[in-house]
């Protein structure tokens, strides 16, 4: 389904470089030819390759493949399979496009199986392809099915920055093992280990009942052994920022099928035993609720072995058990697929203080683990390791608030005699880190980091120019959104490891796009979705969210923070073309339009535009428009109808009506369009000077704030309320002003000019080094995006916060010149910007395949070249000057005037060049 919108999203997806070069000769796209499809590649269930606790109706996607041009699907045919290869169901064919979300309609399957699928596609003519290779997923365990496993804890009263060990040993048949998964669910952060070998580690911060359970493939870690030994780490950080308040627990049921025939449970019970964890009780780093880790080798070697099969645990303690599973306040677990990538990386150079004191520097800020080995431990002596963001004159890291986010960024370990290795638990963004005190020489090998994000699938976007600062910012850019999401999407993995909405929306804009990730994206809304249910459902309250969540204090919202998750959804939708996390997220939404709908008086000095938005508090009361304060550069915050909030509002209303059409409720979609349209009128006529340019909004009385600043006027033209004939002149105002909007909205910014035709604009502001913004940073050292433009004298800033990464869709959408049309890329469209870069050439995957486009400035015009996905329809739009025309092979001609060429073509290789115009 195609929906009218006034801007299109770009494609996300993984990416691999471009190979395609301008000198290249693509096929003809005459049209279909001659050949079968070749059997579809990159098949994936939910979006992922091979989940492993896959619940409720799986959706499958594929990509279609064909040599012949201009090729289409018309047709698939599903078939799945159980562990043992015996059919489940067959679609039959099926007539349609559809390759992705196809939702299986087969018979129930059963949970905690292995399952395998495989497809074929018939093409334009007809044709059939070879069956695919067959993919597998593993469905998910149901709150009844953890075979009595108990939720078991070290103390009935645990404290704050509790740890635990937790470990049995249980007879197994000795029998060839065929499959063994480990699900395991722990609050809040955990490590798994089978027989002496570490074999998962997850974390789940949500509120008791919202939380999670992973699984994993422990077959190889089972197999041959008469003895099962599960040995558990747990840590529990009490209520903080991004960790929910509720108590300690751990639950495991391994699940073990035999040669045989024979299946066995091994389950955490009772029968089970606990000790303290050889960490000391740590004060907390900052405000936020994360802990200093201390870990302590004397203790740590006290305890031995302890994951090893026959340690003696005589003397530990039985565990508090607080029930069989679904049990309070453990009420309900969802199976995660939002896993954490970890890698190892090493210093780049080691360095020397003025003391002495080695110093690793890593490069870049890493969101890593520090691991540090040591020859020569002395028993008792406590270092203070300590990693950070600058250093000092004298070459030590600094301490100082304004580099470290007024955090505690150490890791004081205790040693024990002789060799040892430090390695930390938990993480933090940092680029170096100093070892004083050890009184030994550290070598560079001796020291590296495990680095922890998000897991992504697959190759990344690309990109490459002519301008060497902006491929330098788009690096920095993809850096700093894939490094922003750990566990859960965070504004940094320093300060605050907090879900923010706006911070996870802007992040997840790059990552989709960028990296080709949907898990962490769908697990955020769903979060949010949760805070909605908990805090949000009545009277004035109906149709908010947290501003951040999980969190450890509650309630608590932010007005905008709220009219952006509704963008968010939609965008969720744009890229993948999923109805269903669509028709899940509506009923909320619906809400949130009513929010929006409440606060807009129908009398009175501001009648007809959204006033007074309530929520949140402080400067965060009415709505925040930018963050840090200086970000909003003097926007009028005594305005009762901001504009921004307004522009937001419209959007909320603009896309509940979108989201209503597709799910198919017109009655709701015809009344939210009609007061949208309402609310853009209002706007642009109480809003906006004499000369066009929008105000900041208007005070109680009704009258216009004085002030015009650069969000008030970019976020109209961003959400396609500005009149198309006041663009150029809006475009001249916001241009001349230079970067005056913040990190987190500086993307709205981007897109305005954008929109408003002006390229050469949003290209200055990407790279210019006079002014704040990206190239500023990387001119001042900084290897992440910040949180603000500038690190201010007492302020705690952060220099490794993501929402400034959103950006990356703006290089490639405007820079480069892909963005989506339909949903879930059924069409893209390539626009290469008619002035600024000399060259560009990249990459962006879409739900239905890699896009790659790569186009040179000539004398007279440009020279493209494509590559378009099976299954997808480009249009083309190429900057025309005078008198020159385009030859295209691969693709037909649409129209040619007003200084713009449009082709359209199909999937296959394309490519234009300039020629005379005929006369």
């Amino acid at each position: 389904m195609n929906i009218s919108s006034p801007r299109r999203l770009i494609a996300a997806g993984a990416a691999g470089l471009l190979a395609l070069t301008l000198g290249a000769v693509p096929a003809s796209a005459a049209g279909p030819g001659g050949h079968a499809p070749e059997a579809p590649a990159r098949l994936t269930t939910n979006d992922l390759v091979r989940p492993n606790a896959v619940e409720g109706v799986p959706l499958f996607g594929w990509l279609p493949r064909d040599r012949d041009p201009g090729e289409s699907q018309t047709g698939y045919q599903i078939r799945v399979s159980d562990g043992a290869g015996r059919a489940i169901w067959d679609s039959g064919k099926v007539a349609g496009g559809e390759q992705s979300h196809v939702a299986y309609r087969g018979p129930g399957l059963s949970e905690g199986r292995a399952y395998a699928w495989t497809v074929r596609t018939w093409d334009a003519t007809g044709k059939v392809s070879p069956w695919a290779a067959a993919a597998g997923f593993e469905t998910g365990i149901s709150d009844s099915g953890w075979s009595g496993a108990q939720w078991i804890q070290r103390a009935a009263t645990p404290r704050a920055d509790d740890w635990a060990l937790l470990r049995t040993e249980v007879p197994v048949q000795r029998g060839r093992v065929v499959r063994a998964i480990a699900y395991v669910a722990g609050s809040h952060t955990w490590e798994l280990w089978v027989n002496g070998r570490r074999a998962d580690r997850g974390s789940s911060f949500g509120y008791p009942g919202e939380g999670f359970y992973q699984a994993a493939d422990v077959t190889r870690l089972v197999q041959g052994r008469g003895t099962l030994t599960l040995g558990a780490l747990l840590h529990w950080y009490g209520a903080g920022q991004g960790r929910a308040a509720g108590v300690p627990g751990l639950l495991v049921k391994i699940a073990i099928e035999y040669a045989d025939g024979t299946k066995q449970a091994v389950i955490s019970d009772g029968s089970w035993r606990v000790h303290d964890g050889p960490y000391r009780e740590g004060a907390v780093r900052n405000g936020e609720g994360e802990r200093i880790e201390h870990a302590d080798a004397q203790r740590a070697a006290a305890i031995g072995a302890w994951q090893q099969p026959g340690y003696d645990d005589a003397l530990w303690s039985p565990p508090v058990v607080l029930g069989t599973h679904p049990v309070a306040p453990f009420t309900h677990l969802t199976g995660l697929d939002a896993l954490v990538s970890e890698s190892v990386v090493r210093p780049v150079r080691m360095l020397t203080a003025d003391d002495g004191t080695p110093v690793a520097d890593f490069g870049v800020v890493v969101p890593a683990r520090p691991v540090v080995e040591f020859d020569a431990g002395a028993g008792g002596r406590t270092l203070t390791l300590r990693a950070g963001y600058e250093l000092t004159a004298n070459g030590r890291v600094s301490t100082a608030g304004e580099a470290t986010q007024s955090t505690d960024m150490s890791y004081p370990y205790t040693q024990a005699d002789g060799r040892q290795t430090f390695r930390a638990f938990t993480h933090l963004g940092f680029r170096y880190l100093e070892i004083p005190g050890a009184n030994e020489d550290i070598k560079i090998s001796e020291v590296r980091a495990e680095l922890v994000h998000t897991a992504v699938e697959g190759p990344q976007a690309s990109f490459t120019s002519s301008d060497a600062t902006l491929n330098a910012v788009w690096k920095l850019m993809q850096r700093s959104a894939l490094y922003s999401i750990q566990e859960q999407f965070v504004d940094t993995p320093t300060r605050e490891k907090g879900q923010f909405l706006a911070d996870a929306a802007n992040i997840s804009y790059a990552t989709m796009q960028g990296f080709g990730e949907r898990a962490a994206t769908r697990k955020a809304i769903r979060e949010f979705l949760a805070s909605n249910r908990r805090y949000w459902t009545t009277g004035n309250d109906a149709g908010r969210y947290n501003a951040v969540y999980p969190n450890g204090d509650g309630k608590r919202d932010i007005p905008d923070f709220t009219e952006l998750f509704v963008d968010w959804v939609w965008r969720w939708y744009e890229v993948t073309g999923d109805e269903t996390l669509l028709a899940e997220a509506y009923p909320a939404i619906r809400e949130t339009a009513g929010y929006v709908q409440r606060h807009i008086p129908a009398s009175g000095p501001t009648a007809g535009l959204v006033t007074d938005l309530s929520g949140g508090s402080g400067q965060y009361r009415y709505g925040i428009i930018d963050w840090p304060a200086p970000g909003r550069f003097g926007y009028d915050m005594t305005t009762s109808a901001r504009t921004v909030v307004n522009a937001l509002g419209v959007e909320v209303l603009r896309r509940a009506a979108d989201m209503a059409t597709v799910l198919g409720k017109p009655e709701d979609a015809a009344g939210l369009r009609q007061t949208e349209q309402d609310l853009v009128a209002a706007m642009n006529a109480r809003l906006r000077r004499a000369d066009g340019i929008y105000v900041d909004g208007l005070l109680a009385d009704g009258t216009q704030s004085s002030h015009a600043g650069q969000h008030a006027s970019s976020y109209p033209i961003a959400f396609g309320i500005a009149p198309a004939a006041d663009l150029p002149a809006l475009a001249e105002h916001l241009a001349a002003a230079g970067m005056r909007q913040g990190p987190m909205t500086a993307h709205w910014l981007l897109r305005a000019l954008a929109d408003a035709g002006r390229p050469d604009a949003v290209l200055r502001l990407l790279t210019n080094h006079d002014d704040l913004g990206w190239a500023r940073i990387l001119d001042q050292g900084g290897t992440f995006t910040w949180e603000a433009w500038a690190m201010e004298a007492g302020a705690n800033y952060s220099q490794s916060h993501g929402w400034g990464a959103q950006a990356a869709v703006d290089v490639m959408e405007t820079m480069l010149g892909i963005r989506l049309g339909e949903a879930g890329g059924r069409t893209v469209v390539l626009a290469p910007p008619a002035t600024g870069l000399q060259h560009a050439a990249g990459s962006v995957p879409t739900q239905r395949g890699e896009v790659k486009l790569s186009w040179q400035r000539v004398a007279n015009g440009l020279r493209v070249a494509a590559r378009i996905p099976v299954n997808v329809t480009a249009r083309i739009e190429l900057p025309t000057p005078a008198g020159v025309a385009y030859r295209a092979s691969g693709a037909r001609l649409i129209s040619s005037g007003n200084g713009l060429t449009v082709f359209e073509a199909g999937s296959g290789d394309v490519r234009f060049t300039p020629v005379p115009a005929p006369n």
